[in-house]
């Protein structure tokens, strides 16, 4: 009974802190980003320390660096990419037109006579796509500046997180070292390896894939920039931010900015070409250098795992979901695997209970 106790309590303490993230999802933003800032600075903090660095100092200059960064990041791109935001949520209208009327030209061609149903149809679509795309717009708007919560997250984010991250990295080890001292004695070294595992998983995804993401974005927006793409930056940038998801990320790059250049310069095989040679060269680069030697095969997790926990996580909890949906899938997946591989090794599985009956069916079965 002891271990169904042990096992009632943490699931009741799981419970509870699903149910008090629920509750505080709208204010949870600035610390779960710090959370997941100071995990991703940590093995910086400790370079630092070890080469004689106050762990305090490490973590002011660190926390430093990143602030100045991150502000001119800011200050040169976020114009940037603001106005093509602009300029795409109004030119799209028009672009999807573009797009129907070629689309059309090409299908007239190859299906002759049996080109008057798909009109009907795409015309229907398009119409309405072009109908609800204002109103679309300013739901989503509205939804994401409604009340004051909104803005004041906004604000935390450039306030309170970096306090925050901070004083996590300070106290990053004292933190571990409490944490590792409330483990259940019995069956500490179990949770040990496992919180290996999980921090082994976690860091493949936040540390590596993380850097994978900032170099593959910079590397496609410049290549989409150079090829001629209107709005270039922004779809480079989401590109890359997407790369967390593996090879589907990419297809929807590679779709949307095919479809854009389609749209922008017609059938011009050169800067189709360009277009796809900039993807290409990216997936290429990711796949033969940067994955093999930031990520490696810690992580285990199939992309359809990652897509289920982005929409049931941020269906759940909102923005802060969405951020900590990929860790959580990765800590998971690692519980799962430990699960199963239990579940293989007991007795439930190799069915002990019949194994005297050497020489009945369940023997011959189990050989």
């Amino acid at each position: 009974m002891r271990i169904e106790k042990q096992l009632l309590f943490w699931l009741i303490a799981l419970i509870v802190v699903l149910l008090v993230v629920a509750a505080l999802k709208d204010i949870l933003l600035p610390f779960v980003a710090a959370v997941v800032i100071a995990y991703f600075l940590n093995p910086l903090a400790d370079g630092l320390e070890r080469i004689g660095l106050p762990r305090a100092l490490a973590a002011t200059l660190i926390v430093g660096v990143a602030g100045v960064v991150i502000t001119l990041a800011v200050v040169f791109l976020g114009p940037l990419v603001v106005e093509q935001i602009r300029q795409f949520a109004t030119s799209l209208p028009g672009e999807l037109a573009k797009l129907r009327a070629t689309a059309e030209h090409i299908a007239q061609d190859w299906l002759g006579p049996n080109f008057p149903n798909l009109k009907v149809a795409l015309d229907k679509g398009m119409d309405g796509l072009s109908q609800n795309w204002g109103s679309t717009v300013a739901a989503v708007l509205t939804s994401l500046l409604s009340g004051g919560l909104a803005v004041v997250n906004f604000i935390a984010l450039f306030l309170i997180t970096p306090v925050v991250v901070f004083y996590l990295i300070v106290d990053w080890h004292h933190m571990l070292a409490r944490l590792d001292e409330a483990l259940p004695r019995d069956h500490a070294a179990v949770i040990r390896k496992l919180a290996i595992d999980i921090n082994d998983a976690v860091a493949a995804f936040i540390r590596g894939q993380g850097a994978i993401c900032i170099v593959l974005g910079l590397l496609y927006a410049a290549g989409l920039s150079w090829a001629g793409i209107n709005y270039g930056l922004l779809v480079g940038l989401t590109t890359g931010v997407l790369a967390f998801v593996p090879v589907i990320g990419w297809l929807v790059g590679l779709i949307t900015a095919l479809s854009l250049a389609f749209v922008q310069y017609g059938a011009d095989v050169t800067v189709l070409l360009k277009v796809v040679a900039v993807l290409t060269a990216g997936i290429a680069i990711d796949t033969a250098f940067l994955s093999p030697r930031l990520v490696g095969q810690k992580i285990g997790l199939h992309p359809v795992w990652l897509i289920f926990a982005l929409f049931v996580f941020s269906y759940l909890f909102g923005l802060v979901g969405t951020l900590i949906a990929v860790p959580l899938a990765a800590a998971a997946s690692v519980l799962i695997r430990f699960a199963i591989n239990m579940y293989l090794q007991s007795a439930l599985y190799r069915g002990a209970a019949v194994a005297p009956h050497a020489g009945g069916p369940a023997a011959g079965g189990s050989a």
